[in-house]
Parts: C-alpha cells; sequence; structure tokens
C-alpha cells in the first residue's frame, strides 16, 4: 500500500485529471454506479467531531476518516486531520492512504472547477474570491491552473490577511494579479467578475444581494445549518445546482434557512448527464448559482486519479 504525505498527495491530483474525474462520478452518482450514504458526523466533544464518508464503485472504493478539533489552534494543531483509504472493490487489497484535508482542498476546488466548465458559458478570466483559508488558497490555484484565470480580487474582514493571501497568490503565480478588497464594500463598489466564490464559515451572508446577471456565483464554505453565504434573495431570484442533493438537504445553510423550493434544485450530475437542460437553467436572464457541500463520490474521483498517477 503506498501512503503519501500532503506533498504527494497533492502532486498525484492534477486538477486537469481531477475535473474529468469527478464529472464521470457526479454522473454515477446520480444514477446509481457509486453508493455513498451522507456522512456520519459522530460528536467527540462539544468543539470536536468525527466525520466517517465511505463510497464504493465497481472498480475502486475508499472510506475518508476526517476529524475536526476547532480548539486545536491552542495546541499548535491543525484543527482538520485524515487520511483516505482507497481500497479494490472486489477484493479489498489497500491501494493507497491518502492526507485527508489534501484530497478535500483539492477535490474541492475542482468540484467548483466543474461547475464553472459547466455552467458558465464562457471560459473565466476573473474571479473574485471571499475568504483567505485554505479552501481560498485552494480556489485561486486552481482558477490560475485549471483555467489560467489572471485576474481575482479578494475580499475577507481582515485587510492585512487579505493583503497577505494577494501577496502569497502572486508569488505562487507570478502571471496573476490579485488587489484585495475591504469585505465592506461588496455590497457598494462590486466589480464586474465572471465568477464570485465564497469559502467561509459565516453566520450571515457574505454574498452580495446584487450581482451581474452573467456573474456565475459559488456558496463552497457553509457547511453546516447554521451557516449562511448567499443572502435569501439571490436564491430565489436564481436557478440552484448543487453538488450533491441530499446532502444539501442537511447542510447546506443558506438554502435551508432561504427556504428555497427544493423541488427546483438541481443536481450538476442530471445537468452533465443531459437529464436537464442547461439552457433551462437561466431564470431571469441570470445565470444559476452552485452550492456545494462536499460528497464521498468526490473523494472515489480523487482516488482514481490518484492510482492512475502512480501507475505513470
Amino acid at each position: 500500500m503506498h501512503i503519501l504525505d500532503a506533498q504527494q498527495t497533492a502532486a498525484a491530483l492534477p486538477y486537469a485529471q481531477l475535473v474529468d474525474a469527478l464529472e464521470t462520478a457526479a454522473q454515477q452518482f446520480v444514477s446509481g454506479a457509486i453508493r455513498a450514504p451522507e456522512r456520519q458526523v459522530v460528536p467527540i466533544d462539544a468543539a470536536s467531531v468525527l466525520l466517517s464518508m465511505p463510497a464504493i464503485a465497481d472498480d475502486l472504493s475508499v472510506t475518508k476518516l476526517i476529524t475536526v478539533h476547532a480548539d486545536n489552534g491552542q495546541h499548535g494543531l491543525p484543527a482538520i486531520q485524515g487520511e483516505v483509504v482507497a481500497f479494490e472493490t472486489q477484493t479489498g487489497r489497500r491501494i493507497a492512504l491518502m492526507d485527508g484535508p489534501t484530497v478535500t482542498g483539492r477535490r474541492t476546488a475542482a468540484m467548483t472547477m466543474l461547475g464553472i466548465k459547466t455552467l458558465l458559458p464562457r471560459a473565466p478570466k476573473s474571479a473574485l474570491l471571499i475568504g483567505t483559508g485554505v479552501q481560498a488558497a485552494a480556489h485561486a490555484d486552481a482558477l490560475a491552473e485549471f483555467f489560467g484565470v489572471t485576474q481575482f480580487w479578494v475580499a475577507a474582514r481582515d485587510l492585512a490577511r487579505t493583503q497577505a493571501f494577494c501577496s502569497a497568490l502572486c508569488e505562487r503565480h507570478p502571471q496573476a494579479v490579485a488587489s484585495p478588497l475591504p469585505a465592506e464594500l461588496l455590497q457598494h463598489d462590486l466589480p464586474r467578475t465572471d465568477v464570485l466564490i465564497a469559502l467561509t464559515t459565516s453566520r450571515s451572508a457574505v454574498i452580495p444581494e446584487q450581482v451581474a446577471p452573467d456573474t456565475l456565483v459559488i456558496g463552497v464554505g457553509a457547511f453546516k445549518p447554521d451557516m449562511v453565504e448567499f443572502p435569501a434573495s439571490l436564491l430565489h431570484a436564481r436557478s440552484i445546482v448543487v453538488d450533491d442533493l441530499g446532502g444539501a438537504h442537511h447542510e447546506a445553510g443558506d438554502l435551508i434557512q432561504a427556504e428555497v423550493d427544493w423541488n427546483g434544485v438541481i443536481a450538476i450530475g442530471d445537468v452533465l448527464s443531459g437529464k436537464v437542460d442547461r439552457a433551462a437553467l437561466a431564470k431571469n436572464g441570470a445565470l444559476p448559482v452552485f452550492k456545494t457541500v462536499g460528497q464521498a463520490s468526490w473523494d472515489l474521483a480523487a482516488a482514481r486519479v490518484m492510482r492512475a498517477s502512480l501507475a505513470q
């Protein structure tokens, strides 16, 4: 069995191959070819949980175990730790153990890239990111590497941290221009951009209510019922596409609190398979919004890419 650390895991998951693998996995998930129940959440203490996420396909299967200890900063340890174990479905033979947070970061960013590829009728040249955490960095890298995005705006409450994030982004991608924005300006002076991506754990909306109709708006960070990134008005004004319909029912706080009509919420796998016409997603002349909550099937897609990378 291969044991991959964080750096080796990242090297085994190039975004180009990962987006393609997710496109296949999303269609297999909605068709039932991948069997992946909703994640099991087991409380450890008031600030900590254990997450268990299995996914089974005919060729390959995975189990991801993640612990989240919100108070780990006082111990000098990361809040999120864990592993993804990949094994042959027919025999159970273990193939690899990958770094769990790295898999999560890259497959989450790759799912956003798939959403952009599927729902935006043009290749993006610019992006506005709300947030400066690990997921924001992964998304910036994915946008630069997969689409060649060179114009970034980054908004967050801490301007000094936002400036440091922009500097680090430009160091990793010298062709990029990254401009920090004070978060309070978003409601009044929102730059025109191809995509707007929220990557926070906010309990109140961080995405502006008024966004250009040809901007694709994506929410990534709100993954609990009490978290919100989208304003309810924007969700009611546009069509809604999600990565996992079942998971969104329980985890997408934006949609839950906005009391959206779930009969109209669409899984991206159904769009990719042709069950839903992409042209029909336009509502009031505006692009849909895309909301992701994560799913073990996306970890399985990553394991497929990893296995192919190791075989080269």
